[in-house]
């Protein structure tokens, strides 16, 4: 059974299996490592929202920044595999209406382009689902959902900070980036929350900590561009 990427090594037929025709046998492909990420990937959420499929750095509101603003995640984009492979990640905080999230999702964007496995949350929905895995019709375990968010190759949560604050959350949060921090496995977070240590008192200090360490941190500043949206 093929999957729906074609071999980036145009080595297989698209099944992560090389077919040796003279003796039959079939042995894995380079590409069959990425073919059971992205499997093992599926039941996360893994789709661009519909608002921002079509964002480009080409098109408003990305267009209308400032080129020290976009630059580094231009560069980040460039270098998707490279940036990935390091487990290397972005930290974009700044108000409301300022460009965040469009950033966020053409690094999530490139990554999916790149035949990568990612999961795409807010932060509020990432925690709902979590919820939902202790239901008793749940279709997978707590344990199950939490090793399918450490092992994407790329993580995007956004609107950390947006939660009510509990120990269940902060432990939660934690869980999450701590796994990856491990792993080493890249993740691209935005916030509104602009001081290091007001999210600390949100989220804390040990996740913020983590996630100092594994992200470039970019401030993005402006009027809400919603606002002026007809």
């Amino acid at each position: 059974m093929t999957d729906e990427q074609p071999c980036p090594f145009d080595v297989c037929d698209g099944s992560g299996f090389v077919i040796d025709e003279a003796t039959r046998v079939a042995t894995p492909c380079r590409c069959r490592p990425a073919r059971l990420e992205r499997r093992r990937a599926r039941r996360l959420s893994a789709v661009v929202p519909r608002k921002y499929r079509g964002v480009s750095f080409d098109r408003p509101p990305i267009s209308d920044m400032q080129d020290t603003i976009v630059r580094p995640v231009r560069q980040f984009v460039h270098r998707i595999d490279a940036e990935l492979d390091a487990g290397h990640g972005l930290w974009l905080f700044g108000e409301p209406g300022t460009g965040k999230t469009s950033l966020a999702m053409l690094v999530s964007k490139a990554a999916l382009d790149a035949g990568r496995s990612a999961a795409i949350y807010s932060l509020p929905r990432l925690l709902a689902e979590i919820r939902s895995t202790f239901e008793t019709d749940s279709e997978g375990s707590y344990l199950d959902f939490t090793d399918r968010l450490a092992a994407v190759d790329l993580l995007h949560i956004d609107d950390v900070g947006a939660e009510s604050t509990t120990s269940w959350v902060l432990e939660q949060l934690y869980t999450i980036v701590n796994a990856r921090y491990e792993d080493e496995r890249s993740i691209v977070i935005t916030t509104n929350i602009e001081e290091p240590g007001q999210l600390a008192a949100q989220i804390g200090a040990r996740t913020v900590s983590r996630l100092e360490e594994m992200c470039t941190v970019l401030p993005l500043f402006g009027e809400d561009a919603r606002k002026f949206v007809a």
